[in-house]
């Protein structure tokens, strides 16, 4: 396994690292040693979360051993066994969005030779394995949990007890990788509470995991035993942090729920009642829950007595009016807990009801007053109301169709919104953490993110792809078939024109694009428009009774699936895409869908699953939404008030980089890892505008072409699935797999084509980079494919593009040295491939194959009207034939090696060449050789040209060495056009 020295840390990779991952690895031990916090961004495939485990855990090893084989126990209490019994090391607590996310984080730890004490925090909802518990949710859950747990009661918890004594006789736990299911079959084999048992472990890891909400809710926060001081944080997955964290302090309350908690305290009186007088139990006053019915009461009454003069501007006023309406109310900091505690007992006591009720029988019942005493929570949380500034009251009047009248009735929505998500993030900055680091696929914009967070980011990452240029294909289409332009700004979205020129160019699509499409829409508005137009109205020139309608021609090249609004519908949603993907009888199907939805978030459809995804336009979010009008005003202001020269946020900047995060969150979803290959399509003519160019993902951007011409996306697009074709034909079986908590068909390849590493362990691999890094002998295969959620590390064979100059030029100024096996690669050339020319450019991806003799090697006639005139390329010229070229052709009267000799190192450079280079740029290379050892051009030029396609960073060493090949007399030349380029080579 490879060893790299990274800021003095040794990091123990799984497989060879590249460049862009020894780049993060670099950003996220900077971060923790310099304390500082960092917003790293790195592409799906690059190997993100393994690059996060091995450097934090590298980085934690060196100040001491992990706590493998301590024990946790002791008497079960909240702080039965404190990490401040024994001098701590830093924790780390690593968080991602979902169970299932956290899931693929510990098998990627599995992957690692990396083994702290572990374990994964989860919900009763998860872990409860009670027969009757483990039915409920939520509140009702846990307050059944606790009841159960009381050893006076009757139906004591079997299970409860036994942690204690399981823990403290296996102090092993958590030294090996377990997940949430390894928890709940230990319960289920030996007895032991799983919930509780995670509880009690987590007192003493190294590296805790949990969903976020375990860190940005204040409730469950608290019932951490951690020493915050200098623990390192992550959030994983973190593209939606600041949403996530100003939903978690706003609510909404709407009038509806406000009757039914009235009535539930209602219940509650009558009940406590009967009990007194019927039993004598005098557990629960019948007082407390009166007086909660009454302050609810007059709740009610007051948000009905505010006056709204526009129903679609609302009523708002400032986050402190709340506590001015309710102190009129009697309900201030001081009752407000009193009042907790009773919407508490009221739940406890309805839980109680119920199960009396029923037999003794537990049931699933749902306490509305929940709601309630979170809402209390949330705006009592501190002692004053400092915090309030952050926020915004908002009361809005809506129409609630009723099943017992025909006519809507008017309700109202109560709103308190933060707009300030870094009212959660500050709480840790309170308690002196080490390091908070958020990293994902998309975080870009990274500006409007810090400042949304208001915390400083000194560590900053934008990583490339590590795939080259040949396997995306990234372009603005601003026209339609017919010359019309894209724009679905409400201004034009709606005209026949703009509906008609889309679902022709998607009937294009569809019929060039192999297997899965991916369609996003700004809405589901603009989605079910353009869909309920396209199924009535044909897109040729004269409608005739004859035509087919434009969806049955998209439908007649791929087989369509439409995402529902329901999040319950989902699931089958992707099955039946997956199932219609299957079908051979079509060219594949496509997926309807809307930027921020489901399909957008999280989905992995790697391979054929999405070959290209289509943006039809710019997910602005709604202008006249109150939420979002009042965030710009909120911005607007704290922008004014701010000192000039200050970096802040305004409105009109957050409004646009949000839409543009949901852009690069849904483009995100077609390139999954290493060896995919797919393209972008972006159909609005405002993608062309710089301004929304600079705030697509930084790997993406350089690759992005806007074309003038709907015919030239057509001719350029059908020949990239055609080339992608010959150079990535492997293709994967689909199955069954889950991801994100969703069960779904998604593409995942067969267990038998699974990559063993490719690493020979038995070698030993030093090394001490950035300044050096020697590598262990790899064995390369080619043509072979990972599954998407695994990272794909263990291969050499392509290097980063030209793009990589975004990664940072400090670490790649000295260049890794690697030793490698070498490859003959003539056996797996293939033979030469006609190409069609423009007016044949109809036909899907496929192309024609053609036998070549043995010997021969024909040339090639490339039609590209972008590229001027037809350039001749040598499509079968094998690895042999180029390493003569290199060393025997160019480099003639060398006598220090023999021919044989310098034939093999010819090989071996040229091998290198072409996996630096993409290949368009190889082809010119090999070109200008040509030209060298024939003369026909002047060598100044050629060497100019030589050393600008070895120009960019990671191609630096190359161009160092292909000096080796050149007559001594034009080595000075050579020298004196590299100083010129004042771009200084890297020794070797």
């Amino acid at each position: 396994m490879p060893t790299y020295k990274i800021r003095g840390i040794n990091v123990e990779f799984p497989f060879e690292a590249y460049d862009c991952q020894l780049v993060y690895m670099e950003k996220v031990i900077q971060s923790l040693q310099e304390k500082s916090n960092a917003l790293l961004e790195s592409p799906t495939g690059t190997g993100k979360t393994l690059c996060l485990l091995c450097a934090t855990l590298a980085w934690r090893k060196s100040l001491g051993s992990f706590s493998t084989g301590r024990r946790a126990g002791g008497k079960l209490s909240e702080g039965s066994l404190s990490q401040s019994e024994s001098p701590r090391l830093p924790t780390i607590v690593y968080t991602s969005r979902t169970h299932s996310q956290i899931r693929q984080v510990v098998q990627e730890l599995k992957r690692t030779v990396y083994r702290p004490k572990m374990v994964v925090l989860g919900s009763r909802e998860q872990l409860c394995i009670h027969p009757d518990v483990s039915l409920l949710h939520g509140k009702t859950q846990t307050n059944a949990c606790h009841f159960l747990c009381q050893k006076r009661t009757k139906r004591y918890c079997t299970h409860y007890p036994r942690v204690s004594e399981f823990v403290k006789n296996n102090p092993g736990l958590g030294d090996e990788p377990i997940d949430i299911e390894d928890l709940v079959n230990i319960g289920k084999n030996n007895g032991p509470c799983p919930y509780y048992t995670s509880r009690e472990l987590h007192k003493v890891v190294d590296i805790l995991f949990a969903p976020y909400n375990y860190l940005i809710d204040p409730g469950n926060r608290k019932s951490l035993t951690i020493e915050w001081e200098n623990s390192i944080i992550i959030f994983d997955e973190a593209h939606n942090l600041e949403s996530i964290c100003a939903d978690a302090a706003s609510f909404d309350l709407p009038s509806t729920l406000l009757t039914t908690c009235i009535s539930e305290a209602q219940t509650c009186v009558d009940i406590a009642v009967n009990r007194r007088d019927a039993l004598n139990d005098k557990t629960y006053n019948p007082e407390n829950f009166a007086i909660l019915r009454g302050l609810l009461l007059k709740l009610e009454k007051a948000i009905a007595a505010i006056s709204i003069n526009s129903k679609e501007m609302g009523f708002t006023q400032p986050g402190e009016y709340i506590y001015k309406l309710l102190k009129e109310l009697d309900i201030t900091h001081k009752t407000a807990s009193v009042l907790i505690d009773a919407v508490d007992d009221a739940m406890t006591l309805l839980e109680e009801d119920a199960k009396t009720s029923d037999s003794q029988k537990t049931k699933g019942t749902v306490c509305r007053l929940e709601t309630i005493g979170d809402i209390f929570k949330i705006i009592f949380k501190e002692d004053g109301n400092a915090h309030a500034k952050n926020y915004r009251v908002h009361v809005q009047e809506v129409e609630v169709n009723s099943p017992d009248t025909i006519k809507a009735k008017k309700s109202r929505i109560f709103s308190w919104w933060c707009f300030n998500p870094g009212v959660a993030m500050e709480e840790f900055a309170k308690k002196d953490v080490g390091s908070i680091i958020l990293t994902s696929g998309t975080l870009s914009p990274m500006d409007s993110f810090a400042e949304e967070l208001k915390l400083k980011f000194p560590v900053r990452l934008e990583n490339p792809h590590v795939i080259s240029d040949n396997q995306l294909w990234a372009g603005i289409v601003p026209v339609g078939p017919s010359g019309h332009p894209f724009n679905s700004s409400y201004k034009t979205r709606d005209s026949a024109e703009y509906k008609l020129n889309l679902g022709n160019s998607i009937v294009n699509f569809a019929r060039i694009v192999p297997d899965g499409l991916l369609v996003f829409f700004p809405s589901y508005y603009l989605m079910n428009l353009c869909i309920e137009y396209w199924k009535n109205t044909s897109g040729a020139s004269t409608n005739t009774s004859n035509s087919s309608t434009i969806w049955e021609r998209i439908c007649k090249h791929k087989r369509p699936v439409v995402e529902p609004r329901q999040s319950s519908l989902f699931p089958e949603a992707i099955d039946d895409y997956m199932s219609k993907l299957r079908d051979t009888s079509s060219n594949g199907a496509v997926f309807f869908a809307v930027c921020r939805g489901k399909v957008s978030e999280g989905l992995d459809f790697a391979d054929q699953a999405g070959r290209a995804v289509i943006v039809t336009g710019i997910p602005f979010a709604l202008w006249n939404d109150p939420k979002v009008r009042l965030k710009r005003e909120f911005l607007d202001e704290q922008a004014r008030s701010q000192r000039t020269g200050s970096k802040v946020l305004t409105g009109d900047e957050w409004y646009s980089q949000q839409a543009s995060r949901a852009v690069n969150q849904a483009v995100g979803r077609v390139i999954r890892h290493r060896h995919d290959h797919g393209a972008i399509i972006f159909c609005d003519e405002r993608f062309a505008k710089p301004n929304h160019q600079s705030q697509i993902s930084l790997w993406i951007q350089p690759r992005i072409k806007c074309y003038s011409k709907f015919g030239d996306v057509v001719f350029t697009l059908t020949r990239f699935f055609r080339d992608a074709a010959i150079n990535y034909p492997t293709k994967p079986k689909l199955t069954q797999i889950e991801e994100s908590g969703v069960k779904s068909s998604l593409v995942k390849l067969d267990p038998d084509i699974f990559l063993k590493p490719l690493v020979d362990k038995s070698h030993s691999i030093e090394s001490s980079f950035p300044a050096e890094v020697k590598r262990g002998s790899i064995s390369r295969q080619l043509h072979e494919i990972l599954p998407a959620n695994r990272s794909n590390l263990s291969f050499n064979d392509q290097k980063l593009s030209s793009t990589s100059k975004y990664t940072n030029n400090k670490i790649l100024e000295q260049r890794l040295i690697i030793k490698k096996e070498t490859v003959d690669l003539t056996e797996d050339v293939r033979p030469d491939e006609e190409t069609e020319t423009c007016s044949q450019l109809t036909a899907p991806y496929f192309v024609k194959k053609r036998k070549l003799e043995k010997a021969k090697c024909n040339s090639l006639q490339r039609c590209d009207k972008s590229c001027g005139p037809p350039v001749q390329e040598c499509s079968s010229l094998q690895v042999k034939s180029e390493s003569q070229l290199v060393s025997s052709g160019i480099r003639s009267g060398v006598s220090s090696s023999t021919s044989g000799d310098q034939e093999q190192k010819g090989k071996m450079f040229i091998n290198q060449v072409k996996e630096k280079l993409s290949d368009g740029e190889y082809n010119e290379f090999l070109g200008f050789m040509k030209a060298l050892k024939s003369k026909a051009m002047k060598i100044g030029h050629v060497l100019e040209s030589i050393i600008k396609i070895f120009s960019a960073p990671e191609r630096l060493s190359l161009r160092q060495r292909f000096k080796d090949y050149l007559p001594a007399k034009y080595h000075s030349l050579y020298e004196h056009y590299i100083q010129k380029t004042n771009d200084p080579a890297v020794d070797l």
